[in-house]
C-alpha cells in the first residue's frame, strides 16, 4: 500500500521547512506530496464545509501557497517522490495557464505530477475572484478539454460552451503521455460520476474504510454506465483527521484503495520527522 502525505504550506512554513519535508518524506518511502488550494479564506461564510460538523474550515486558516508554487518548490529539492494537487480548483482558473502550470510542474520534476481537480464548495471565493458559480461542474469538463488539446496536440484549438481557443503552439508538453493523470475529488454521485466519465482516478476524502465501501459500490455503478471498469482507476483516500496504523491500511486494501494519503501539518523538522516516524510505511 502507498501512502501519501497532504500538506498546507503558508505562513508558518519556511522555506527551508517544506524543502526539509519534501526530503524526509522521500527518503521515509513515503509515495506522494499534495498541497491543496485555496486564494483566499474568510472569517465568516455561508458556504458549508463539507468535512467538518459546523460546516467551518478548521483552524481558522490564514491562507496556504499556491499548490503549484509550492509543488515546483518541493520538484526542486526532490527526485522521486510523487507531487499533486489536493485539489485543484479547476473552474476559478484560466485552463490555458492551468494547462501550462500542470504541464511545466512535469516538466520540472521529470513527470511526477498527478492532477487533483474539483468543482469547489465555497461560493464566496468564487464572487472574490468574479467567477460564476452556477454550472462550474460543466464549465470544469470544458475546462479540462480545452487543457487536454493543450497536453497533447501540435497544433492545439478548442471550442466548447465556457472556452473558445483559437490554433496556437502551447509548450513545453507534460512528460506523461498524453497528460498528467486526473483524479477527480468529491464524494457525492455527480462527483463519482465525473470520476467515471473523465477521470484516470478519484481521491476520496475524509473517508474511512467503513464509510468508502457504499461509494465505491456507487462508483462501480457509475463506471458501468460509462463502459468502464474499477481496473481502470487508481483509489486515492484521506481518512482525512483519523489517525492511520497498519490495521486501517490493511482495510483499505482489501477494499482495492491504491494509496492512503493522510495530513502531515509541522512547524519544525522534529515534528515533521515525529510524525514520519508514526507512518505505517
Amino acid at each position: 500500500m502507498k501512502i501519501g502525505l497532504l500538506t498546507g504550506f503558508g505562513w508558518g512554513s519556511p522555506p527551508d521547512l517544506i524543502a526539509t519535508t519534501g526530503q524526509l518524506a522521500e527518503q521515509a518511502g513515503v509515495h506522494s506530496l499534495w498541497a491543496p488550494e485555496h486564494v483566499v479564506f474568510f472569517e465568516n461564510h455561508d458556504s458549508r464545509y463539507p468535512y467538518s460538523e459546523d460546516g467551518k474550515v478548521p483552524g481558522r486558516p490564514q491562507g496556504v501557497l499556491d499548490p503549484f508554487s509550492a509543488l515546483t518548490f518541493l520538484a526542486a529539492h526532490t527526485s522521486r517522490i510523487r507531487l499533486g494537487t489536493g485539489i485543484c480548483l479547476v473552474p476559478q482558473r484560466n485552463p490555458v495557464y492551468t494547462a501550462r502550470m500542470v504541464a511545466d510542474v512535469d516538466y520540472l520534476s521529470g513527470g511526477r505530477f498527478d492532477f487533483g481537480v474539483g468543482i469547489g464548495w465555497q461560493r464566496e471565493e468564487f464572487e472574490a475572484l468574479d467567477v460564476p458559480w452556477e454550472r462550474r461542474a460543466a464549465r470544469t469538463r470544458d475546462y479540462l478539454e480545452v487543457m487536454k488539446h493543450l497536453w497533447s496536440d501540435p497544433v492545439p484549438a478548442f471550442e466548447g460552451e465556457f472556452y473558445s481557443l483559437p490554433e496556437c503552439v502551447h509548450g513545453p508538453k507534460p512528460v506523461q503521455k498524453p497528460h498528467p493523470p486526473i483524479f477527480f475529488g468529491g464524494e457525492s454521485e455527480p462527483a463519482l460520476r465525473r470520476v467515471a466519465e473523465v477521470g484516470q482516478g478519484w481521491f476520496g476524502f475524509d473517508l474511512g474504510p467503513e464509510e468508502l465501501a457504499p461509494h465505491l459500490k456507487s462508483l462501480d455503478a457509475a463506471l458501468g454506465r460509462a463502459g468502464r471498469k474499477r481496473a481502470d482507476l487508481q483509489i486515492f483516500v484521506s481518512p482525512y483527521m483519523r489517525p492511520i496504523d497498519r490495521d486501517m491500511v490493511k482495510r483499505y486494501q482489501d477494499l482495492d484503495v491504491d494509496q492512503v494519503i493522510t495530513p502531515l501539518f509541522a512547524r519544525d523538522r522534529a515534528q515533521v520527522e515525529r510524525q514520519l516516524e508514526a507512518l505505517p510505511l
